[in-house]
């Protein structure tokens, strides 16, 4: 393809080569050369960006792969989307396979809703729309200002498991919590699966400081001399007494449905910290589980995670090139990656064709 004759460009706003690979992949499936840019690191870690080419009155595509250092490849893009506004291109699309700080996208006590704050930065930018892949929620579309497409991996996961997992008639698919079960459901129904759930682990889970009841000061004085309630229950006004509340507390961990003899894969959006996917293979393998398997679209894999890995019951990771993971993959052989570039390219050649994406979400259900 003739990129001068295209319409669009394609540039990848990542200083590092590792992060750069995926980028390389859609370019290629779309048949056109990548965008002419450096983007580097100064001596005091200021980020800057040379675009190298004419973009008036182009549709540009920024792809931006997160690596470790999350806040580098953030400044990397927003700059690159503001170099490109100020160099006149009449579209700037951002493809970020996997969206930061996506896990902070509810108020926690005295916190901030970090996602929104960084959905305001990306349209301030000049960020016209946004290409990503399963956001940690779905709710995560309403706090930009443009549009979302939020692309799924399951199509490609479940095609895995398919091809790649021997005798996977005989798996059973696993929520690690009770918050996965919709997702797991999803895909236990499309690959005609049973379902487990596994609930009881002894960290706490989002929902329960998402809600910001932790966040008024306690207040000591409650109208009654002598008398002082717990913080929970303490009295606004002289004579007004709040109900007792209850202290949550977590069973034991357990299992909901039978794994014995049955490969057991356990399906998320992320694996970032593997204690708890450790944990959980553990607790399968003692029901009875034979195999374990652990899919998830975004591999973030931080800290010690091939380690663990390797040292656990886990049998295979498998995870999508939504984040860069080839030293974790050196470490640890059970990882195995998914390409998912292709839904990626298709993307990108229907928004500039000003086609419908109604295909790319095909046989997808609401719960994936």
């Amino acid at each position: 393809m003739n990129v001068a004759k295209s319409g669009y460009r394609v540039f990848s706003a990542n200083s590092t080569p590792a992060c750069t690979e995926l980028a390389k992949k859609i370019t290629e499936r779309l048949g056109v050369e990548p965008g002419k840019s450096v983007v580097y690191q100064n001596p005091n870690r200021e980020t800057r960006v040379e675009i190298k080419e004419s973009v008036r009155g182009q549709t540009i595509f920024i792809i931006q792969t997160i690596p470790r250092d999350v806040n580098t490849a953030i400044m990397e893009l927003l700059i690159m989307a503001y170099a490109l506004k100020t160099s006149c291109a009449k579209n700037i699309i951002g493809v970020i396979p996997y969206f930061p700080y996506s896990k902070q996208c509810k108020m926690r006590k005295r916190g901030s809703i970090v996602c929104k704050l960084l959905a305001s930065m990306l349209a301030k930018a000049g960020l016209t729309h946004i290409i990503t892949m399963d956001l940690h929620q779905k709710e995560i579309q309403g706090f930009f200002s443009f549009p979302v497409d939020n692309l799924r991996a399951s199509p490609f996961l479940l095609q895995y498991i398919q091809e790649e997992v021997p005798d996977y008639r005989n798996a059973i698919i696993v929520a690690k919590s009770p918050s996965a079960a919709k997702r797991a459901q999803s895909y236990a129904e499309r690959l005609r699966l049973g379902l487990a759930v596994m609930h009881g682990e002894a960290q706490c889970s989002e929902s329960d400081m998402a809600d910001g009841r932790h966040s008024p000061p306690c207040v000591r004085n409650t109208g009654h001399p002598g008398l002082e309630l717990p913080c929970k229950q303490q009295a606004p006004f002289p004579g007004i007494e709040l109900p007792i509340m209850m202290a949550k507390e977590k069973p034991p961990i357990t299992v909901v449905g039978d794994v014995g003899g049955r490969i057991a894969i356990i399906v998320d959006d992320i694996i970032d910290d593997v204690e708890d996917f450790v944990a959980a293979a553990e607790i399968l393998k003692e029901r009875g589980a034979y195999k374990i398997y652990i899919m998830a679209t975004h591999g973030l894999l931080s800290a010690d995670a091939p380690r663990l890995i390797e040292e656990s019951a886990i049998d295979e990771v498998v995870v999508t090139n939504t984040v860069p993971h080839e030293v974790q993959k050196l470490q640890c052989p059970k990882i195995k990656t998914v390409d998912v570039s292709m839904i990626l390219a298709e993307a990108i050649r229907r928004i500039h064709n000003g086609e419908s994406m109604a295909y790319l979400f095909r046989n997808i259900t609401v719960d994936d």
